[in-house]
């Protein structure tokens, strides 16, 4: 891995090369690097390098960034990693960390919370609940940041996290910011479809008082709940697949005798059939075949179309 910083990247060579011509932006606070494993940034612990791999200072500097990237150039944005599969060959072009580093969340007023896409959802249901505001604390339970949570509509315990969007604050590819309203997207289960090449950076949300203020207690038994359901603290990406319609894949999964089941290094959970857990000689390969193969054998013994939930990108190696 090589680290430069952004005012002093040099060529690369040209069959390896993405940029045409030698990329100098000027006067950039945050890093950048090459050849960035990803396998360090995503919760399955596999996967290639980032071509590019930069993390902004702040949403001035990333939208800086966005302005001086060539617009042929793809850019992929990446949290904590935890729905997400990267391919072993890796992501051509720019991967943009926003975890950790957009980060910050306040309130506006009594009811309304503004927080930047790399919060944690757990971290933004705290912040709820210690502000006595509830309808998010579903989001504890959610292993990623509240920008995967809205490209996704992550929810979980029957609730969803546009359920409790009031706007948002999109970057698009040249650098524009741009504030849109709920109804410039269509919300589904697990599912946003909007503008194309525009980002989520921030987003406003409108709560509920919790005159009980019991938030943190609620918080504290759904994770507790979690813990004892699900295999916590193994590299998984969550849940897997979607629930079909009256039905719960891990059900499923389990009926179709798939639990403990090892593809390479990867393994189906026997705490709970909807998760897969990679151990330390899996590939993302392993993982992604063992997706494909559950979700041929449903649909072949249930009549069942299970929808992964995961985001795989990338090259095959």
């Amino acid at each position: 891995m090589e680290s430069l910083p952004p005012n002093t990247i040099k060529h690369i060579s040209k069959a390896n090369r993405i940029f045409a011509n030698p990329f100098n932006p000027v006067g950039l606070r945050g890093t950048l690097r090459h050849n960035e494993p990803l396998a360090k940034h995503t919760s399955w612990r596999v996967g290639g390098p980032a071509q590019w791999f930069y993390e902004p200072a702040d949403i001035e500097d990333l939208t800086q960034f966005i302005q001086e990237l060539p617009s042929y150039i793809p850019v992929f944005w990446l949290g904590l990693g935890s729905n997400l599969l990267v391919r072993d060959g890796g992501i051509k072009g720019v991967v943009i960390l926003t975890s950790g580093l957009l980060n910050e969340i306040k309130m506006l007023d009594k009811n309304c919370i503004y927080a930047e896409a790399g919060v944690s959802c757990a971290k933004l249901a705290r912040f709820a609940a210690k502000a006595n505001l509830t309808g998010i604390e579903f989001l504890a339970g959610i292993p990623g940041t509240l920008g995967g949570a809205l490209a996704m509509n992550a929810g979980a315990w029957g609730g969803d996290t546009w359920s409790a969007v009031r706007g948002v604050e999109t970057l698009d590819q040249y650098g524009q910011r741009h504030r849109r309203q709920v109804t410039d997207y269509e919300i589904g289960y697990r599912s946003v479809k909007g503008l194309n090449n525009e980002w989520f950076i921030t987003a406003t949300l409108q709560l509920s008082t919790n005159h009980n203020k019991n938030g943190l207690e609620k918080i504290r038994t759904l994770l507790k709940q979690r813990n004892v359901n699900q295999p916590i603290g193994l590299p998984s990406c969550g849940s897997v697949f979607r629930n079909p319609p009256g039905e719960h894949a891990a059900n499923l999964i389990e009926q179709a005798g798939w639990k403990g089941y090892y593809r390479g290094g990867a393994y189906v959970s026997k705490k709970h059939a909807n998760f897969i857990i990679s151990n330390d000689t899996a590939t993302a390969n392993d993982i992604e075949s063992l997706i494909l193969d559950i979700q041929s054998s449903i649909q072949k013994m249930f009549q069942i179309c299970l929808i992964s939930e995961v985001r795989i990108v990338g090259k095959y190696k």
